[in-house]
């Protein structure tokens, strides 16, 4: 994970406080309600307990960060990270509810005001908090088969109909070694009988411990022709602090050699030429390619060496940003196979409306984009990261079947 200043912390407590006083200010206008002054009392008491509970523990992890053990770090960095959501979104939304509220009141709701703007208010805050408690206990592991068929003018005859699974962004530390969680996503991937598992990066969080006992659920993973990943920015251990270069580097080397163990051809900037009938398929891997503040692993023009009369490749990139960059229009590629994203774990997919926050950051952040016979697809994500659970965003498996258009 990574890591952020204690100035950076110190500003997201503040926030929490400003919120949590805002919100107070509005609770007091709904015990006022209250026939019972020991009611009332428990909750403001229990309100300030949450509230000072809260941002204290999330200053005293901070502060002794380095001296917790790397799992019960990341374990407790994800439970306040929840936590922290719970509490600001359904507060800031009562409060921007109620005060809107309030401040139209004598408008719209004259003398009934007195309890219909207490009464929205309240369920304002209180439906955004359950939703977000569904999101990190329900819908983190309510694994999404999106289907899609995909036709191109240059695809050899021989792979017309051929099925891939993609999948990305297991973040495997993040389930902490609950390994059953991912038993239905094995066995869906499974029924799909796929020709080929393509995984797209994020294996990790940060550390090469994370895998341990993973190999037993991942063996699982059965495609007929082939299992093939790349790396991800998250494994390569840059978002930690380490003694030397040589521990960094034999961390990698764990992940890498994890790949290995699960029965994965790892693609570190190279590529692989598969045969059907004569006619043949490229298919290519490059390590981590982002904009900063990512950083740039990957050689395309490394990985794309030897492939030359080979008509059709298929490209596994992490980072959807590198499609723009470097591949659409710049090379013949015919489909890019990405990751990273998210979906930002939260968003609105609603038949063909598709909507998240992470637009604003990301061009192509979820789905399928194409121009002239050149396609990406970017996976939202099987596993989560920082916020442990997802709304509206559910995690997916996605099932690709190529045919020829001619």
């Amino acid at each position: 994970m990574r890591t952020f200043s204690l100035f950076s912390i110190l500003l997201l407590c503040l926030a929490l406080l400003v919120i949590d006083i805002l919100a107070f200010y509005w609770l007091e206008s709904i015990t006022t309600l209250l026939d019972s002054p020991g009611l009332k009392l428990a909750i403001e008491i229990t309100f300030w307990i949450f509230t000072i509970g809260l941002i204290s523990s999330i200053i005293i992890l901070k502060v002794r960060l380095d001296d917790i053990n790397p799992r019960r770090k990341q374990w407790l960095i994800s439970r306040f990270y929840g936590l922290a959501i719970s509490s600001f979104i359904p507060k800031l939304i009562f409060v921007v509810i109620i005060s809107i509220l309030y401040f139209t009141n004598f408008v719209f709701l004259k003398e009934e005001s007195l309890f219909v703007v207490p009464l929205i208010g309240l369920i304002s805050g209180v439906l955004p908090f359950f939703v977000i408690l569904y999101g990190i206990f329900a819908a983190a592991y309510r694994f999404k088969l999106y289907h899609l068929k995909i036709d191109f003018k240059k695809l050899p005859r021989s792979f017309s109909g051929m099925r891939i699974i993609h999948i990305s962004d297991f973040h495997l530390g993040s389930f902490n070694q609950r390994y059953k969680v991912l038993d239905p996503a094995i066995e869906m991937i499974n029924r799909q009988k796929p020709d080929y598992i393509f995984f797209t990066g994020d294996m990790v969080n940060n550390f090469a411990w994370e895998l341990k006992g993973w190999d037993k659920i991942l063996l699982k993973l059965k495609a007929k022709k082939g299992k093939f990943a790349v790396l991800g920015n998250h494994d390569y251990g840059d978002y930690s602090k380490w003694p030397n270069k040589e521990e960094k580097r034999k961390n990698k080397q764990g992940i890498i050699d994890f790949f290995q163990t699960i029965g994965f051809n790892l693609l570190l900037n190279s590529s692989v030429i598969v045969d059907e009938n004569g006619e043949k398929l490229g298919i290519v891997g490059v390590e981590n390619w982002g904009n900063p503040p990512f950083k740039q692993y990957g050689n395309l023009q490394k990985a794309l060496k030897g492939l030359n009369g080979i008509g059709f490749k298929i490209l596994l990139s992490h980072d959807p940003s590198h499609w723009a960059e470097e591949i659409k229009v710049q090379t013949d590629i015919a489909l890019t196979l990405s990751g990273h994203t998210h979906g930002m774990q939260a968003g609105i997919q609603y038949k063909g409306f598709t909507w998240s926050p992470i637009k604003y950051k990301y061009q192509h952040w979820g789905g399928l984009y194409g121009e002239n016979d050149q396609f990406l697809y970017v996976n939202r994500g099987l596993g989560w990261m920082g916020f442990p659970g997802r709304l509206g965003m559910r995690p997916e498996i996605t099932l690709i079947e190529l045919f020829d258009s001619r």
